[in-house]
């Protein structure tokens, strides 16, 4: 068993993980960041949600750059090969569960 507070979780650089648990081929690690991540596509589905912070997503539908705020207790759902990079607005912990080895 595992408790964990997420408030207190802090990495030594933008995008450090503490891995949680491995289920069924899928990993759920709790991130923090305080810096954008890269312009990526997932090779299955990825579920993103913000626990602290704010954090701004964009993404890529029919060509065209979109983006949406995601406040804490929200979640962003991408399904495989949707492109997109979260930025953090100022520090963020975010839950992040996908396929195991994903990028």
């Amino acid at each position: 068993m595992k408790f964990i507070e997420t408030a207190k979780f802090i990495g030594n650089a933008a995008w450090d993980a503490m891995d949680i648990a491995q289920i069924e081929g899928a990993t759920v690690r709790l991130h923090w960041t305080d810096e954008p991540y890269k312009w990526h596509k997932n090779d299955g589905d990825e579920v993103f949600v913000v626990l602290n912070g704010k954090v701004r997503m964009l993404y890529k539908k029919f060509g065209q750059e979109l983006e949406q705020l995601i406040d804490a207790g929200n979640i962003f759902y991408a399904g495989e090969g949707d492109e997109h990079v979260a930025h953090p607005v100022g520090i963020a912990r975010v839950l992040v569960i996908e396929k195991a080895g994903s990028i």
